[in-house]
């Protein structure tokens, strides 16, 4: 599992984005968004009520420490594809409590969401850093306390285990961050070049990279995750949306070319053969005369 974690200014700016997902162009387009999202709270700690409830009584206790720039906690667990269904919806709200723990804000307002947009299952929990007490939950060494969390979480609920970061790893545990990378854009090029390959538009091509393990976020431009939880615009790997959208186009213009080559050719061996038939008939007809 791979977990992530932040601070931010805006109750309400993260609140919509986990209940409504990135902004889009249209209306439409929205409601999409949203029934992909597929948000759902499964607990709420200090606090309750809808979105809107939610960022209301976030702010107000808030303000209990004024002195406080960014008061929310922003955290992500990512579970591993092949760990689909190893955990019911307790073990996930005992796994959001560990952590609240884990981060000293288990006493404070937080809530817990699942999101069903992606193949691999995933949690978020908003909390206030800001307890009602007026006390400041620490983000001191938030990454390294974050993977040690995970690491302890993959032994106790048997998933699949993930390399920390290499800063928090031994010298001898530690893979070239170069080397990850690479492995990671080779493999995505490659999937994307057979995706052109097979796919007829955008569409087709989207739903082929989600089989593969990727989620595929488009708007203006398109970009992947992996099923590590890292993130490549498609132009870091040479395949930037205008790019896809042109190589799709030549790709089955190509193919038409091809359909049509061929069924000249095929008329062509059917002229010969017709024709070879004819000569047949004829000399056929001269020797019986």
């Amino acid at each position: 599992m791979i977990g992530k974690i932040g601070t931010g200014k805006s109750f309400r700016g993260c609140l919509n984005y986990l209940f409504e997902g990135r902004l889009q162009q249209t209306k439409a387009m929205q409601l999409h968004e949203m029934e992909k999202k597929q948000a759902e709270v499964i607990a709420y700690n200090q606090c309750f009520g809808d979105k809107r409830q939610l960022v209301r009584d976030f702010i107000e206790v808030s303000k209990l420490n004024s002195n406080v720039s960014k008061p929310v906690f922003h955290l992500a667990i990512s579970f591993a594809h092949g760990d689909a269904g190893k955990l019911n919806p307790q073990d996930k709200v005992d796994m959001a409590e560990k952590l609240a723990k884990e981060f000293m804000f288990h006493n404070n307002q937080y809530v817990v969401i699942e999101h069903s947009d992606r193949q691999h299952q995933h949690l978020h929990i908003v909390a206030n850093r800001i307890g009602y007490d007026g006390k400041t939950a620490t983000d001191s060494n938030s990454y390294k306390r974050m993977a040690e969390y995970c690491r302890k979480m993959e032994l106790e609920y048997k998933l699949t285990k993930v390399l920390s970061p290499n800063k928090f790893l031994r010298p001898e545990q530690r893979v070239s961050q170069e080397k990850r990378v690479d492995q990671r854009k080779e493999a995505l090029k490659n999937h994307l070049l057979q995706a052109i390959k097979q796919c007829k538009d955008l569409p087709a091509l989207k739903k082929y990279m989600e089989k593969q393990g990727y989620a595929v976020e488009l708007g203006r431009g398109i970009a992947f995750i992996d099923k590590q939880q890292v993130r490549f615009k498609g132009s870091q790997v040479g395949y930037a949306l205008m790019d896809i959208e042109k190589k799709l186009k030549q790709e089955q213009l190509l193919k038409q070319q091809q359909i049509q080559q061929q069924r000249l050719q095929e008329q062509k061996q059917q002229q010969e053969l017709t024709k070879e038939q004819e000569q047949k008939l004829n000399y056929s007809k001269g020797i019986s005369i």
